[in-house]
């Protein structure tokens, strides 16, 4: 037997070793054995029965909990064992909370202590009431563009989404004694980061890890986070690879646009907003890296994440609103069709991987990469000799159909409307697209 996160030897008692106790009653219980040396060895307790008197009291006054004792002897020498029951509630000593994590004991604070805390009241982070942040400062576009994904997933009825905005955010358990809750600030409020610090993404394209060529941050509500994220990623990050299949004109990104959307959600969503970084994502010439600050559900491995497991979301109130809003599936299937989706394309499966947060890391596919002068596999930009970007493909529309409308556009392209806007304005800045008339009954010219 070693020491684990359910075991821990001393050669003899001391009362500090009640911050071990509350450390084994916070997390998942466990057994203090006294007689024993770092390595194992038993040493024997020479006062072992009136530790036994002694040690319970102290840990009821201190601790105000009751703990088991065993009492075994080994090769001659008396061994106590101190059994300590996981409690559903938290333990503290002399004001600290104090955790029992693998093999070592730590004492909570910060962000940490407040995970706890809200943990053992059965509650989540982004479900706690936000004093300060009111409903006029609520973003309409946002509501409005959830209504509009509700009403096209048909997983909230039509009465309830032509409800005002108080009725329909209580409706959606983001309400709790008049208070609106973090889960509501961080979907449709106009400027989370006033709250909730680190509230955003940042996309950058890298040379080598330590070369950063150009980087976008990304604000503001979450639906508008995750639109304006793959937009970018689309438009600006990734290069479209062309092929012909007789006359027809194939394109397709390094990485599936679904797989791509699929991890962008669930970064959103899964996130542990009370870390204050944001989401992180790294594009290279041969893959796209992106990192979400989170946590394991507790007891959870790497292992319980990849194999089929049940829906454990992180922010469980954000979670409900994606899922009404068709983002987000309500199954713990996210690894599942992020896999499905690069497999369905052709493309390489992804690599996950956990450090201080979920790693998710999608190779680019073989044709976009070309030997080098030993033969290995590296990036050559001149392989994907034909790039075409959306400020091209939006140039070809207006010549085709001058007077085509931006939602035409987007749907044509299969962005959103927000990212054509985007490029639209990139090319009147460059003097290569006005518009002549009103927005409805006017026409696009190409500036030559």
């Amino acid at each position: 037997m070693t020491e684990s996160q359910h075991v821990e030897w001393k050669r003899s008692w001391r009362d500090e070793y009640l911050k071990w106790i509350c450390g084994f009653a916070n997390a998942e219980g466990g057994t203090l054995v006294l007689g024993k040396d770092d390595r194992g060895q038993t040493v024997g307790l020479d006062d072992a029965e009136r530790l036994m008197e002694e040690i319970p009291n102290k840990v009821r006054d201190l601790l105000g909990i009751m703990v088991d004792f065993n009492r075994r002897e080994e090769d001659g020498n008396v061994v106590l064992e101190v059994v300590v029951q996981p409690y559903p509630y938290p333990i503290s000593h002399r004001g600290a909370y104090h955790y029992r994590s693998g093999s070592t004991k730590q004492e909570l604070k910060g962000a940490a202590l407040d995970r706890f805390l809200l943990r053992k009241q059965g509650r989540h982070w982004d479900g706690v009431p936000a004093p300060g942040f009111e409903f006029s400062d609520l973003d309409r576009e946002a509501l409005h563009r959830f209504r509009e994904l509700a009403r096209r997933s048909g997983r909230l009825d039509d009465t309830l989404l032509d409800e005002t905005d108080p009725v329909l955010l209580d409706k959606l358990r983001l309400v709790e004694n008049g208070y609106l809750k973090r889960a509501a600030m961080l979907l449709f409020g106009r400027d989370p980061e006033r709250l909730i610090t680190g509230a955003f993404v940042k996309i950058g394209f890298f040379r080598t890890n330590a070369d950063l060529l150009y980087h976008d941050e990304v604000h503001g509500h979450l639906l508008r986070q995750v639109e304006q994220t793959l937009d970018l990623l689309l438009t600006k990050y990734l290069r479209a690879g062309i092929r012909y299949d007789g006359l027809q004109r194939i394109e397709a990104f390094p990485v599936p646009r679904a797989a791509l959307r699929e991890a962008l959600i669930n970064a959103v969503a899964h996130k542990d907003y009370a870390t204050a970084h944001p989401i992180q994502i790294s594009v290279y010439d041969n893959k796209v890296m992106i990192w979400n600050p989170g946590h394991l559900p507790e007891g959870w491995s790497m292992d319980d994440l990849l194999a089929k497991h049940a829906s454990r979301p992180y922010n469980p109130d954000v979670a409900n609103v994606f899922f009404r809003a068709a983002l987000l599936e309500s199954w713990g299937r996210g690894i599942e069709l992020i896999t499905a989706a690069c497999r369905a394309h052709g493309a390489p499966e992804p690599n996950f991987r956990w450090d201080a947060g979920l790693w998710v890391e999608f190779p680019f596919a073989a044709e976009v990469l070309g030997p080098d002068s030993d033969g290995a596999g590296t990036v050559v930009k001149t392989v994907v000799r034909t790039v075409v970007k959306t400020g091209e493909k939006i140039l070809e529309l207006v010549s085709a159909h001058p007077e085509i409308t931006i939602p035409e556009m987007a749907d044509r392209l299969d962005l959103s409307r927000r990212g054509i806007e985007y490029q639209i304005a990139k090319l009147k800045r460059d003097g290569r697209l006005r518009r002549v008339g009103p927005a409805r009954g006017g026409h696009w010219e190409i500036v030559e």
